[in-house]
């Protein structure tokens, strides 16, 4: 069975978590998940790193140690995950003494090589960073990441000797041209150490300066400099050197990073394993920034977006699939609500949604809700098989190579291909042609491709995809899915068993600035509202001459289609007893889907004066009611002529 390990960076703890932490974290998860159901056994290390000047100065700020500090920064942290979902296998802290006896011994092993030695030093110290910058390095004078002025220390110091590793390094990444991920981070790797401007690497600070460290092993005057001790966290959380999981998981170790953290991923890691002679990881991923107003993401700025606070507006799974589709991986991305939200509309709530609620809703009308046995095959059934399998290839191949966005994008194909397959097949049609074993195929060819979506969904949306295939009949195992064998196995859904009768798992949302209309709108009405009450008053005292007026009968609806200009209209021609059918522009798609309304009787309000709506003619309107779980239609309890009228 291959291996298969993914490692966030280990968060430093010297602020709370954000997006950038949910969405890097998000991400390992779902590879993680993505790799099980590929057959694959995986392992999943996210943590925190706990040393260094910055978690001093965080915690003096605080009022506190940085023993009390750290505690409590890594819990946020560790207590975030299951909240998000994320089904990280351990979680690691650089406080923690397997960590504190794999740094010490490989410190000790690379010193006894000859590889690290004591020296004097001048350099400009970033004390944000937490290392030393060269005045190339420097922009304008100032750190290029944090925009200030370093601080110029002179002091001994141990040192690694990173620049004997360059041309190793350079010869690993020529010969393993996927070994940093996408390739535009390899290139500037490359650039950098082409340039030969590579020194050697400062590996301590003095404890006259900073006690907050890892001590030395061989000289306790002195602490670990807070990367040669966070890199190797990776190392220790699979038991260095003999522990079982290293022998099965670091041969496959694919590391997720932020850019801004290349460099020390990229080069100082690699040449610090070189060194103690281990076997450099497989891959180094590297992902963008989230952008909020096309500023990074800071505290200083104030335009953190609280991942926990998103979640709670808009739901997990909805959350997550907006952050792997959104992103183009290895690219910034420019976060806001209103992209949030009409990703949502857009993807799952009109694509994805309304694929489960119009098929489960004809299931149900035409089959009792019974998965149907597939009889009679047409070349359009043949054609979405196809769009399926390319589909399905599309996401694996994509998602294995991190490119999440045109993995999802990929599976839409069939999404958008099945409504466009109901739209073509017309399954009322074949219902009111009593072609049943026609329509049987239609049906379960439908459903089969929704299994597929969902199980295919699980490593984006874990909880939609279990509530999908449950409304499907299925309970889902991960230990019996194997995505590879779903491009060429078909039908393991089985005719017989019940479907649900409603989804409604990805309702439409609204739009953050509609909200705040909204609230305008009522504290502006407010102020009318004494003269609200008086037509209320007139309005519940009516004479039963002024009811007369009201024509209200009873139709059967023959027609529905979506109206082409507006999402949640839909365009319903009833018959109320007239020579023609009479069209309503009725407000109701985000409730039923135009499967479900067709032979419905509905109650018609039929004198209201004519208008259009969005360019479309509406003679009347559908009477129904709003209810906390969705809309019912006033309808007569048992058939009734059409066009009878309501006395």
């Amino acid at each position: 069975m291959q291996s298969f390990y993914i490692t966030t960076p280990i968060y430093y703890v010297n602020a709370k978590p954000h997006l950038g932490h949910a969405y890097t974290t998000t991400v390992a998860d779902s590879l993680n998940r993505f790799h099980r159901l590929m057959g694959e056994e995986t392992y999943f290390l996210t943590g925190t790193d706990e040393h260094g000047d910055k978690i001093v100065q965080a915690a003096e700020a605080n009022g506190q140690t940085p023993k009390e500090y750290v505690d409590i920064i890594s819990k946020l942290f560790e207590d975030l995950w299951p909240d998000m979902n994320i089904s990280n296998d351990d979680f690691i802290r650089t406080t923690q003494p397997r960590h504190i006896e794999v740094v010490k011994s490989i410190l000790q092993k690379v010193y006894d090589a000859g590889d690290i030695y004591f020296g004097e030093y001048g350099g400009h110290y970033c004390f944000g960073c937490e290392r030393f910058y060269t005045e190339k390095e420097l922009v304008d004078g100032k750190c290029p990441d944090h925009q200030t002025v370093p601080e110029y220390i002179a002091e001994k110091n141990y040192f690694f000797k990173m620049s004997k590793y360059k041309d190793w390094l350079i010869e690993h990444i020529n010969t393993h041209p996927d070994f940093i991920r996408p390739e535009r981070y390899k290139n500037e790797v490359m650039s950098l150490l082409e340039s030969g401007e590579l020194e050697d690497l400062c590996i301590s600070r003095p404890k006259s300066r900073l006690t907050w460290g890892i001590e030395l092993p061989f000289d306790d005057q002195y602490v670990t400099y807070v990367w040669f001790d966070a890199l190797i966290n990776y190392l220790a959380a699979l038991g260095y050197p003999e522990g079982d999981k290293f022998k099965k998981f670091w041969p496959a170790a694919n590391h997720l990073v932020a850019k801004d953290i290349l460099k020390p991923h990229a080069i100082f890691w690699p040449t610090m394993l070189k060194a103690a002679g281990i076997e450099p990881y497989q891959h180094l991923n590297v992902h963008g920034y989230w952008l909020v107003e096309d500023t990074k993401m800071s505290k200083s700025i104030g335009n953190v977006v609280e991942p926990l606070a998103m979640k709670d507006a808009y739901g997990l799974d909805a959350f997550r699939y907006f952050l792997l589709r959104e992103m183009s991986f290895g690219q910034d991305s420019s976060f806001s609500e209103k992209a949030l939200v009409g990703r949502l509309n857009a993807d799952l709530a009109n694509d994805l949604g309304n694929l489960f609620s119009r098929t489960l809703a004809m299931t149900h009308k035409y089959f009792g809700g019974s998965i149907p046995r597939p009889d009679v095959e047409d070349i359009v059934d043949a054609e979405i098989k196809k769009i399926g399998q390319d589909a399905m290839k599309s996401f694996q191949n994509f998602y294995s190579e991190f490119k999440f966005s045109r993995a999802l994008e990929g599976l839409w194909e069939l999404v958008r291909g099945l409504n466009k397959y109901i739209d073509a097949t017309a399954p009322w049609t074949l219902y009111k042609e009593k072609d049943m074993e026609r329509l049987s195929t239609v049906i379960y060819v439908l459903l089969e491709n929704m299994r597929k979506i969902a199980v295919h969904l699980w490593p984006v949306m874990p909880e939609a995809s279990e509530k999908m295939l449950e409304q499907l009949g299925i309970a889902f195992d991960p230990e019996k899915v194997n995505l590879s064998k779903e491009l060429d196995v078909w039908g393991l859904l089985e005719s017989g068993e019940t479907v649900a009768k409603t989804s409604n798992l990805f309702p439409r949302v609204e739009m953050p600035e509609a909200k705040e209309e909204k609230a305008a709108k009522k504290s502006k009405n407010g102020k009318k509202a004494k003269k609200q009450e008086k037509v209320d008053e007139e309005i519940s005292n009516i004479e039963f001459e002024d009811f007369q007026k009201l024509d209200l009968r009873v139709g059967t609806v023959k027609e529905v289609e979506k109206h082409p200009d507006a999402d949640r209209l839909l365009l319903v021609r009833v018959d109320t007893g007239d020579a023609e059918l009479r069209q309503v522009v009725a407000g109701i798609a985000d409730f039923f889907s135009p499967d479900e309304l067709v032979g419905k009787q509905v109650v018609v309000v039929a004198n209201l004066k004519p208008r259009k709506l969005r360019k479309q003619l509406s003679q009347g309107m559908i009477l129904a009611v709003k209810t906390e779980d969705g809309m019912q239609l006033l309808t007569p309890s048992g058939d009734v002529p059409s066009g009878s009228k309501i006395s």
